[in-house]
């Protein structure tokens, strides 16, 4: 026990003082004692020993060593392997391309912007499906917003809503005044969330355009946050064009069925009967669990603020209609961050968000800062001009400075042309929305970022130690088995002649114990395994048919055994024609019992043909011995003794 303890204490201290200390080379190449704890560690997972690190210690030499060698012969440039090694990249790369960093910092804004609720007022000045002309009027427009907010600082008549009333573009304003009622995280798109958010109570926000038009907020005030709500709706809602006359009869119909709900008909009933809402209709008026933001400003305050839990609701009226809410529960936002399963629920709500565009501009960002980058000398209105005359045929007056193979950029070693840009332009150049065309610079900055994360995962090991180690190991296990199949395993299983001398050699090593003809038989469940058993002893010689009946849920093996082979042999009394008794794997559920043919008790030797399996395995051992001496001898080893009797508490 205290040497347990001893090695295990050695192991933690050791990756803060002497992780990056040296622990031995060989050829000249240097091992750390943090590369080979990490191994050790990764694949010995019972108990740590000084004997169990030991002899991990011989067998790590020795891989080292057979790598070092595999690319000496240049095993890595062989085309199989490379292809091989690029197969796992593209397979383990997408992880990797997220930037855990920024997306935990996105999971913690998220997590602190859930616990409160804001009430959000907006003015909006759109900018969509406008010519240039009507652009520089909303640009006035704004201008004017700016000062009659101003104003209103200080003259009543100047207030939000009025302002909102007179030059919002939202069409809600009519109704609501410009007033959006209450948000939360996720309620607006992120970069609107952004602004809400940074607006103090009681102010109102700068402006801020976004790809629509021109947004300005109010925050009219905070609260804890509300939560999440599970609720139930029956929807009677208005016809397009409706007039006065079918408004009132859809109300006398609402106040109809309400009159039904507080006599106790059924509420799922009645909604699969008469809601509009075909989707909560058809699960009996039950709607997905919504938060703040996300409805109605009136069909929210009632639910989170004016029915408890098993509550309905009178009739009541919103732009889609009139509405009967049923209150089922309301889930509070989780209050601590150690909650497991709704962070879990948040991070994938975070993942499927448009924030997450955000840590494409992180990695970005951090390639652009953190290798060398180096813009050419070139005037954008060059670029521009020379992208008009090859995207739209645009003729110029004079010669462009800009050709094809003009470079714009560098980034690490690799540089970027004018036909790198082309190429992308003419993909992206138009808005996803399909209004038109995105501005050059718009354009070009995407370009520079798009590149940017090209790099990226074209050296991304040179980013990420994990992504580099995994790739590295994968690389380093290849070469391993293909320097093994090369210089061990393929020789000892095809040079016959070699094992057979290998066994003359060694003929008094390879003898029989006490052994047993037998055929054991290896079933899919014990049930299989019992049902054969039973056939087996009405008529044992006749195990071959009976195996075969079973339709592969049976394999058999026959042959001569040692007695320590045998299912169940210690606790049956072994005699000629005998069943064992049948043994299940407790990790798979198999089962296996042996039928004995024949007995021997005396020791005798085994022929050839019967030891071939250990005299390979002996062979192989030889072989592989024998090698590792000439690769210390072309790659010698030097430990550092120090570090080693830290490692194994030895002094």
């Amino acid at each position: 026990m205290l040497k347990y303890i001893s090695v295990a204490t050695c192991f933690v201290l050791l990756f803060f003082s002497t992780s990056a200390q040296t622990l031995f080379t060989y050829g000249g190449e240097p091992v750390t004692v943090a590369q080979f704890v990490s191994a050790y560690n990764k694949n010995n997972a019972g108990a740590k020993s000084t004997k169990a690190l030991q002899e991990y210690l011989n067998l790590y030499i020795a891989s080292r060593l057979k790598i070092k060698e595999a690319k000496e012969l240049r095993y890595d440039t062989l085309s199989q392997l490379k292809a091989d090694l690029e197969n796992l990249r593209s397979q383990i790369i997408n992880p990797y391309l997220i930037d855990q960093d920024a997306v935990n910092k996105l999971v913690n804004e998220a997590y602190s912007r859930s616990q409160k609720d804001i009430h959000l007022a907006h003015i909006f000045i759109s900018v969509k499906d406008l010519t240039a002309a009507e652009e520089k009027e909303a640009e006035k427009k704004v201008e004017e917003v700016k000062a009659a907010l101003k104003k209103g600082t200080s003259d009543k008549n100047y207030s939000f809503t009025k302002i909102a009333q007179q030059y919002s573009d939202d069409p809600s304003v009519k109704m609501n005044g410009g007033d959006l009622g209450w948000v939360t995280v996720f309620s607006l798109p992120y970069e609107l969330e952004n602004l809400a958010y940074a607006t103090p109570v009681g102010t109102t926000s700068s402006v801020y355009q976004s790809k629509a038009g021109y947004h300005i907020f109010k925050n009219l005030g905070e609260r804890k946050a509300l939560g999440r709500m599970k609720a139930a709706q029956i929807l009677l809602a208005f016809p397009p064009n409706a007039d006065e006359a079918t408004k009132k009869n859809i109300k006398k119909l609402a106040d109809s069925l309400y009159s039904r709900l507080t006599k106790g008909d059924d509420f799922a009933t009645l909604a699969t009967q008469y809601s509009n809402d075909a989707f909560s209709a058809s699960a009996g008026g039950s709607i997905p669990e919504f938060g703040v933001g996300q409805y109605d400003p009136v069909f929210e305050t009632i639910l989170f603020g004016q029915l408890k839990n098993g509550e309905i609701s009178k009739p009541f009226l919103t732009s889609y209609g009139y509405h009967i809410v049923k209150r089922i529960t309301r889930v509070p936002v989780p209050a601590l961050k150690n909650d497991a399963k709704p962070m879990a629920a948040l991070r994938e709500k975070v993942e499927g968000d448009d924030r997450m565009k955000t840590t494409k501009d992180a990695v970005a960002n951090k390639v652009l800062n953190s290798v060398n980058f180096r813009k050419e000398a070139f005037r954008p209105e060059d670029l521009w001009a020379f992208s008009d005359s090859v995207m739209d045929f645009k003729i110029t007056g004079a010669p462009l400075p800009i050709k094809n193979e003009t470079p714009l950029f560098t980034i690490g070693e690799e540089t970027t042309t004018a036909g790198n840009w082309i190429v992308y332009a003419q993909t992206f150049r138009y808005k996803s929305d399909g209004s038109g065309l995105k501005a050059y610079p718009l354009l070009w900055d995407e370009f520079v970022k798009t590149t940017a994360l090209d790099y990226y995962r074209a050296h991304l090991e040179n980013f990420n130690e994990g992504f580099r180690n995994q790739l590295a190991e994968f690389k380093d296990g290849n070469l391993f088995f293909e320097i093994m199949q090369r210089k061990i395993w393929t020789p000892s299983q095809t040079d016959s002649t070699a094992l057979q001398n290998y066994y003359n050699q060694h003929r008094k090593e390879y003898q029989w114990g006490k052994s047993v003809d037998a055929v054991i038989f290896y079933a899919s469940d014990a049930a299989a395994a019992q049902q054969l058993r039973d056939s087996l002893k009405k008529n044992a010689t006749s195990w071959k048919n009976l195996v075969a009946a079973t339709n592969e849920k049976v394999a058999a093996d026959s042959g001569r055994f040692e007695i320590a082979l045998i299912p169940s042999a210690i606790k049956t009394d072994l005699k000629k024609g005998g069943l064992t008794l049948p043994v299940t794997n407790e990790s798979d559920h198999t089962s296996s019992f042996a039928y004995i043919i024949n007995l021997h008790s005396a020791a005798a030797p085994r022929s050839f043909a019967e030891a071939k399996s250990l005299v390979t395995n002996d062979y192989q051992a030889a072989l592989d011995k024998e090698w590792i001496v000439e690769l210390k001898k072309k790659y010698p080893v030097v430990m550092n003794e120090k570090e080693l009797s830290r490692l194994t508490g030895k002094k």
